[in-house]
């Protein structure tokens, strides 16, 4: 049966209102988008000046003063209607964008989703030239209400030479958006990151950011660029600058990176302004990323302040409606001029890593060094004192390095720190071969008796001994035995630490490489799992003496007030301490000698990598493995045989010890046949010989 067509649909003209609504979901997502679209607004307008007012994270209020060039009163209606701009003088205009806005959406936008108010005032002079005569002799304001899109007629009003814009109750007839909303805190964070951006990007205006009564930033022009970074960032930053010229035409490239010793874990401190415009290019991330190749590690990102000017014809500015994203018409040109100017200032910089010398921590009220695995005591590095830490380390550095003097001239009450290691016997009764309390005799290649006719000797005695000359039913024995105590030995007990940082050990099917922090690391997270996911469980802290504040960017604040409690069940307490500082009141005992704003910015670093909306359980999951990661032995950490042989026992008492909480492997198992196979040892025959060669 043939179908019945569809009936035709009307088409219609949609009503400026409910334009503007559509419009407002492209180019208003949030609070911060209103500051921006504002704040540019300002700058357009050339205020030397702009005061920016928050109430409520910017959802009950957002105010916005300048000192710019103003409007007149007939100005006004037309200023928030869409598609009405006074940027774009003519339509080549739009090929040579000058300014941060162009596309006349903004104002409209806001006011169709707010109950919006405009006080403006113009200059004298001109007032009287854009006004008609029946309004040249108003030289005051005027005011402006829009509620939910709908202009009433403007009404004089005193205020200031510039603009003042007050919009309140965001949202308020779109519920749906406005129910997506994060907390005031969180949306204040993404205000005080735009207004970041825009006070970067113009040093030379004087920047005012008040939020909830209290003057949170005062940033009076400079033309030290230096100094305003510094005052968003704090001194660490600052002083890892390095700054950044390039002044060949068409392309100008000036600003500042930092140090390989100061980065992040992501990339959202690399502010890249064009024309005094911030953008987001990857292709320019990408050759960022390029020129410190090698400098960071794998996961690190550098932080950077870069500003490029060129021509408008060279780059297209209207992408996307927020304006992040720009297009060049020689791309490869710009990433190639940006990498090698960075890489030409780091070949003439000394880019060696500086440890920067922290103050000693405070001692914690509480003298317990409990254990997290409740009862049982902590064996190894992690429950022991600072002190006695650097004690163990540098008796295994001193008895690593051992002594060049030899032997026979050491006084009998030679107190050389001993490790409680057999010495190496490769030959029963052989010239190594010794009493397990006499001390081993090492011999450098610088040795002097190796230079002599001692050495002659004890090379001939060796052959000598070799050849069986020497072999008695005694020697014979003492192998016999030897062997037997090696072959009853327990598997942690042969645990041999190479390079400070792999363990070799054995089972009854072959031989084990085992990274010692990734085991060690896995052997903490499961251990503190145990601890924190418990019903009202948390690790141990250690409350501080002194409280110590931490300085922090508005999105580094919000990130970590919106996880304080998942912080606090792993034993670090902060408080919110006003401006853009958090303090820190508690650690975990288990990092208690790690500096406490350093771990607080490591767990930052995790929290802020799980994106937006994260799964509470996966983020618990990833602090619980950045805490068990900072606490493990690290890799070139000296251990001693009972640290050895503790890590070794508590391999066995978790069943996922393969892998570490990031994935990484913990050991490598070398099959006995694999390693008959490397070794010429073919046969079952031949795997029975022993220590001789194949036959």
């Amino acid at each position: 049966m043939p179908t019945s067509a569809a009936p035709p649909r009307v088409i219609r003209q949609l009503p400026s209102q409910l334009v503007n609504q559509i419009a407002a979901g492209e180019v208003i997502e949030r609070p911060a988008s209103v500051v921006k679209e504002l704040l540019e607004n300002s700058i357009d307008a050339g205020a030397s000046r702009i005061e920016l007012t928050l109430e409520g994270g910017g959802v009950e209020l957002i105010r916005i003063s300048d000192n710019g060039c103003g409007m007149p009163a007939s100005q006004l209606a037309l200023a928030v209607t869409s598609h009405a701009t006074s940027k774009l003088p003519d339509d080549d205009a739009l090929f040579h964008v000058g300014t941060l806005g162009f596309r006349g959406e903004a104002l409209a936008s806001i006011a169709s989703v707010s109950q919006m108010t405009i006080r403006s005032r113009p200059h004298e002079n001109e007032s009287a030239s854009a006004v008609d005569e029946s309004h040249r002799t108003d030289v005051g304001g005027s005011e402006l209400e829009i509620r939910g899109g709908v202009i009433e007629a403007p009404t004089p009003a005193s205020c200031p030479i510039g603009t003042t814009i007050e919009v309140r109750n965001l949202f308020f007839n779109t519920p749906v958006r406005r129910k997506f909303l994060k907390t005031p805190s969180t949306e204040r964070g993404h205000i005080i990151e735009a207004f970041t951006r825009l006070a970067l990007a113009h040093p030379s205006v004087h920047f005012v950011l008040r939020s909830g009564g209290k003057v949170q930033h005062d940033l009076l022009p400079t033309l030290n660029w230096a100094e305003r970074i510094e005052a968003f960032f704090g001194g660490d930053v600052s002083q890892a600058l390095i700054s950044i010229q390039s002044d060949d035409p068409p392309i100008r490239i000036q600003g500042y990176v930092c140090e390989p010793s100061v980065s992040r874990g992501n990339s959202r401190m690399q502010y890249l302004f064009l024309n005094g415009r911030h953008i987001r290019d990857r292709a320019l991330q990408h050759a960022l990323g390029e020129a410190y190749r090698g400098l960071l590690m794998v996961g690190r990102h550098p932080i950077c302040f870069l500003r490029m000017d060129m021509p408008a014809d060279m780059i297209d500015v209207n992408v996307h409606p927020a304006k992040l994203e720009v297009r060049f018409t020689d791309s490869g040109r710009v990433y190639s001029r940006l990498l090698q100017t960075l890489r030409q200032r780091f070949l003439s910089t000394d880019m060696t890593h500086r440890v920067a010398t922290t103050p000693p921590l405070p001692e914690p009220i509480s003298n317990s060094n409990a254990s997290i695995a409740g009862s049982q005591p902590d064996h190894g590095v992690v429950g022991l004192s600072a002190a006695d830490v650097s004690a163990q380390r540098q008796s295994v550095i001193q008895w690593a390095r051992g002594d060049t003097t030899h032997q026979a001239d050491r006084n009998s009450n030679d107190q050389s720190p001993s490790i409680g290691i057999d010495p190496f016997k490769p030959f029963p009764g052989g010239p190594l071969s010794r009493q397990r309390d006499e001390p081993a005799d090492f011999h450098t290649p610088d040795d002097a008796h190796v230079r002599n006719g001692a050495s002659q000797q004890t090379a001939s005695q060796s052959a000598s001994e070799f050849s069986g000359n020497t072999s008695t039913t005694q020697d014979a024995t003492q192998r016999k035995e030897r062997l037997e105590s090696l072959e009853s030995r327990s598997v942690s007990r042969l645990g041999l630490q190479v390079h400070n940082r792999y363990l070799v050990t054995q089972d009854e099917s072959g031989m084990v490489v085992i990274d010692q922090h990734a085991l060690h690391e896995r052997v903490l997270f499961e251990r503190i799992n145990q601890k924190v996911l418990g019903d009202n469980a948390s690790l141990e802290s250690q409350r501080l003496l002194v409280p110590e504040p931490v300085n922090m960017t508005p999105g580094e604040r919000a990130a970590v007030l919106e996880v304080t409690e998942c912080l606090n069940r792993l034993g670090l307490e902060i408080e919110d301490f006003g401006g853009e500082s958090i303090v820190i009141h508690a650690v975990p005992a288990i990092m208690q000698h790690q500096s406490p704003s350093e771990m607080l910015r490591t767990l930052l670093e995790a929290v802020m990598g799980a994106g937006r909306n994260p799964n509470p359980k996966d983020l618990l999951h990833q602090l619980l493995a950045t805490v068990a990661c900072k606490a493990a032995v690290k890799a070139g950490d000296p251990l001693e045989p009972e640290e050895i042989e503790s890590l070794l026992e508590q391999k066995d008492l978790y069943a996922d010890t393969h892998h570490c909480p990031h994935g990484r492997p913990t050991a490598l198992f070398f099959s006995r046949d694999e390693l008959d196979r490397m070794f010429g040892r073919m046969g079952p025959r031949q795997a029975n010989l022993g220590a001789g060669s194949p036959q």
